[in-house]
């Protein structure tokens, strides 16, 4: 913990000892009544903690993944933001991307690069890329190996971004590589 989340905490415990106080304060003739009413909000507070822990978890397994159907076909479920997201492991580390018809290349972020072996620090940032977040620095590599399903790519071209980014973006460069790419019924239908 650093000072500043030290800070916050103690305030967020002398905020809440007051709270309990002012509480007891008000209705210290029902001292039983307030007990047991404290003690369920506790159990509530609780659980809202224990549910926000989960959501990670609970969202990964409720919300809809891909799924290779067949050899050579992978269906993509839309995800309620609208998007398409693909989970493909690059150099064996498995890296969440975006699918992005509007991308040329599959662009990897700086934490992914780093979880996949690459070092941004030795790479050559010579290019540069239009963003909605405006220009930024694009550094080319080749990665050794990307799997999807049963579809092996080698050496593929891939360029790490040195702006900010949620997720890395899964490009036409990667996507062209199927005979067919399709969307229907709110799925994407990869065919090779």
């Amino acid at each position: 913990m650093d000072s500043y989340e030290i800070g916050r905490l103690t305030y967020l415990v002398l905020l809440g000892a007051a709270v309990i106080g002012s509480f007891f304060m008000m209705n210290k003739a029902n001292l039983g009544k307030s007990l047991q009413q404290l003690a369920i909000w506790a159990l509530i507070f609780v659980g809202a903690i224990g549910a926000y822990g989960l959501w990670n978890d609970i969202s990964r397994d409720v919300m809809p993944r891909q799924s290779v159907v067949s050899q050579g076909v992978v269906e993509v479920p839309r995800r309620p933001d609208g998007h398409f997201y693909l989970t493909l492991e690059v150099d064996g580390t498995p890296v969440n991307f975006v699918v992005d018809t509007g991308a040329s290349q599959v662009v990897l972020s700086m934490d992914d690069a780093r979880r996949v072996g690459l070092n941004p620090d030795d790479l050559p940032f010579i290019g540069t890329a239009m963003t909605a977040n405006g220009e930024v620095r694009t550094a080319p590599t080749t990665v050794d190996e990307m799997v999807l399903g049963d579809i092996t790519e080698r050496d593929v071209r891939v360029y790490v971004n040195e702006g900010a980014m949620d997720m890395s973006l899964l490009g036409m460069t990667y996507l062209r590589r199927f005979d067919r790419i399709e969307i229907a019924d709110d799925m994407l239908i990869l065919t090779r």
